[in-house]
């Protein structure tokens, strides 16, 4: 089939179009390749496939309305997997309004483009940060997700409840998933594992916050690319949305799942095994914690498994020594 796929130069986009076009698929990738971080990085990524016959790409803003629009109504896309956004805690301190342009502008242009296209299936990147300062672990997609405490994670549940408007006024099916903490190989550069090595390997001190207590649902991108394969290829129905919506979403074929680690691990371990690979031990600059973030993430993926039969299983021993000897390769270390 024909998938549009946006976000395709960046880490899990560019990954899932290899995915897509491995198995045959169509792929048109949107993105503008901002410089939000390295930009050779992303072309370097998509290198690996841009040549591909069965790959287009096309540069552009999401959100530049008119731009978008008419890559729909030129490759009337049968699905869709919104990946583009300006990603980040932190940074959506220092630059609020890149997140309401690139993730509230740009995801209304991608929902227009839904309905007047009359696409099958658009699935959408949120993130596990919408749980906010939720004291109940793991996190359930039935749990209440009212209380983001950093704009980037009020604009991912903003996402969802804008498609559950789409979803039920037009009958359009939509599954947002939310991601916990993604890793691996061509990762992002402003990503703690990354900057991590970076730091390591030339002998400078890295940035610990809360004192290393922090725990995270860390899940490899072999294991995210599965899941989202598997969910567009299983569009919503009505009557799946999260138990805790209203009644009347039993009408829209709207549904909400985690994808992460059901494995939760401390940076503190994480650090850890990022020495024992890089074989250096890092000099550590121990700080509190930081706004935005929070203490803990970690996934119930029961719905997954019930959906879609999956879970992620990669263990993050494998999934840091599988980074390491990707950085090693790609930089020349």
């Amino acid at each position: 089939m024909r998938v549009l796929v946006t976000g395709s130069a960046g880490f899990i986009g560019s990954n899932v179009c290899m995915r897509l076009l491995d198995r045959g698929d169509e792929v048109v990738g949107l993105d503008n390749l901002n410089d939000y971080y390295d930009v050779a990085l992303k072309e370097a990524r998509l290198a690996r496939f841009k040549d591909n016959s069965n790959f287009t790409e096309e540069r552009t803003d999401l959100e530049d309305g008119d731009k978008v629009a008419e890559v729909f109504r030129r490759f009337q896309p049968q699905r869709v997997i919104n990946l583009a956004a300006q990603a980040g805690v932190r940074y959506s301190l220092d630059n609020p309004r890149a997140y309401v342009e690139s993730n509230l502008e740009g995801y209304f242009n991608i929902l227009e483009g839904c309905r007047l296209n009359g696409t099958e299936h658009l699935v959408y990147a949120s993130s596990s940060s919408v749980y906010g300062m939720n004291a109940k672990l793991p996190f359930s997609v039935n749990d209440p997700a009212d209380h983001p405490i950093s704009l980037y994670a009020a604009t991912k549940r903003s996402n969802e409840l804008m498609a559950h408007v789409y979803s039920h006024l037009y009958n359009l099916p939509m599954t947002g998933l939310r991601f916990f903490t993604v890793y691996g190989p061509w990762g992002r550069p402003d990503m703690a594992l990354f900057k991590f090595t970076k730091a390591i390997l030339e002998g400078k001190p890295i940035d610990v916050y809360n004192h290393g207590d922090m725990k995270r649902a860390f899940t490899y991108i072999d294991d995210i690319v599965e899941g989202v394969i598997r969910v567009l290829d299983k569009p919503a129905e009505p009557g799946e949305a999260p138990e805790i919506s209203p009644a009347g979403s039993v009408t829209a074929p709207f549904r909400i799942h985690n994808i992460g680690s059901d494995e939760c691990v401390s940076l503190a371990r994480y650090i850890e095994l990022l020495e024992e690979n890089l074989g250096v031990e890092a000099e550590k600059n121990m700080l509190p914690m930081q706004p935005g973030d929070v203490p803990a993430t970690w996934a119930d993926v029961d719905d997954l498994k019930n959906k879609v039969d999956y879970s992620p299983s990669t263990p993050v021993e494998v999934g840091v020594a599988r980074f390491v000897e990707w950085y090693k390769e790609f930089y020349g270390v």
